[in-house]
């Protein structure tokens, strides 16, 4: 499927600079990338993007961004059928132990099923978010690849240079 739209993530201030990074989960791994790979996880509204970033303890200092995007090549994880040829479902999908797996065996199922879809050319993934208080309409777009037009267009919303100064 193809993405078109706004976008939207809740960055720590101190990483507030580089909203177009990726470095993050590139560092530390994330439920749909392994360590190594960088990724942009994304929401498809405000509020989500704001559970996202805040799923431990209190709401913490936040700064929020938003992104012009038209990313082809998304795999639709609402496609159940889909979701079956890949070898995954919703509740390994949804599995709130990924983080012990990926300690334990090195790379968690979701993040071998992100490999598989990366490698065959997927730019990014359309999941639920798995955030605290959201619902099956909250969605996220993980991205592997957004600096690669037309196919993979991401333009952050910056019109004042906000975040450059």
């Amino acid at each position: 499927m193809r993405y078109e739209g706004k976008l939207y993530r809740a960055l720590n201030p101190l990483h507030a600079h580089e909203p177009l990074s990726g470095h993050g989960a590139r560092l530390y791994g994330g439920r749909f990338n392994p360590k190594g790979t960088p990724a942009l996880y994304t929401s498809l509204t405000v509020i989500t993007a704001l559970r996202e970033a805040n799923q431990v303890g209190n709401l913490q200092p936040t700064t929020l961004v938003s992104y012009d995007a038209g990313i082809d090549s998304v795999f639709d994880c609402r496609d159940e059928a889909a979701l079956a040829a890949e070898g995954m479902d919703a509740a390994t999908l949804a599995d709130p132990t990924w983080r012990d797996r990926m300690k334990a065996d090195g790379e968690a199922k979701t993040q071998t099923f992100a490999r598989r879809l990366i490698d065959t050319g997927y730019n990014g993934l359309l999941v639920r978010s798995f955030a605290g208080g959201g619902g099956a309409n909250d969605m996220n777009l993980v991205l592997w690849r957004w600096t690669d037009p037309p196919s993979a267009r991401l333009i952050l919303i910056d019109d004042e240079n906000r975040l450059s100064r």
